[in-house]
């Protein structure tokens, strides 16, 4: 709750995050908070506040204008807060991912995305964007623990990669010994014929001649 002496705060609302807006994850929550913020006037952002999983909208009685009209922001907000995409951080909250998990599963289209969004830092000119997810999706995976299915297919799948890692590296190792001995076996070959073995008997019997 915004700090307000007791005694200036008259104008009090709440509205509670169902378990399908936050899904179970306080980092969605925050989302969600930040979200609505962002729809405000300015001048009432500082005045909304997240208390587990209230939504609460506190001023004082000489602000009831803009009470009222942030209010109502609010609570047209609310009306589809369960449809907000869901960013990053929040994701990865809510399946217990880890940020590479996220990325190699959103590459090899395990992990849909529903789009990107380009927003600015606060208090910097630099803008990042980033990919969102559909939350019907995301409550999907959560449900059927996809996550620990995509685990064990990667684990199988890294075992398979050392297994032919290995494979292929005995088998460069082979053909480099056995390149190796050709080359030594074509030397020797290659011998002047006076140094070749019983040349100098076979020379003396003139059978050359």
């Amino acid at each position: 709750m915004p700090k307000h002496e007791k005694n200036d705060v008259e104008l009090i609302r709440t509205w509670t995050l169902s378990a399908a807006a936050t899904m179970g994850s306080a980092v969605r929550a925050k989302g969600i908070l930040q979200e609505l913020q962002s729809r405000v006037p300015a001048a009432s952002k500082k005045s909304l506040a997240l208390d587990g999983s209230d939504i609460i909208l506190a001023m004082p009685a000489s602000e009831k204008s803009a009470f009222n009209a942030a209010a109502a922001v609010i609570a047209k907000a609310m009306e589809d807060v369960e449809t907000l995409p869901v960013i990053p951080r929040e994701i990865q909250d809510i399946l217990t991912i880890k940020v590479g998990e996220r990325q190699r599963w959103l590459a090899d289209g395990r992990l849909p995305s529903a789009g990107t969004r380009t927003v600015r830092l606060n208090g910097r000119a630099r803008r990042i964007t980033f990919h969102i997810f559909d939350p019907k999706v995301v409550e999907d995976l959560l449900d059927r623990g996809a996550v620990d299915e995509w685990r064990e297919e990667d684990a199988v799948a890294k075992a398979e990669n050392r297994r032919k890692a290995a494979y292929q590296a005995k088998l460069t190792r082979s053909l480099k010994k056995a390149a190796k001995t050709k080359r030594a076996s074509e030397e020797k070959s290659d011998e002047p014929a006076s140094k070749l073995r019983g040349w100098e008997e076979f020379d003396i019997d003139g059978l050359l001649r």
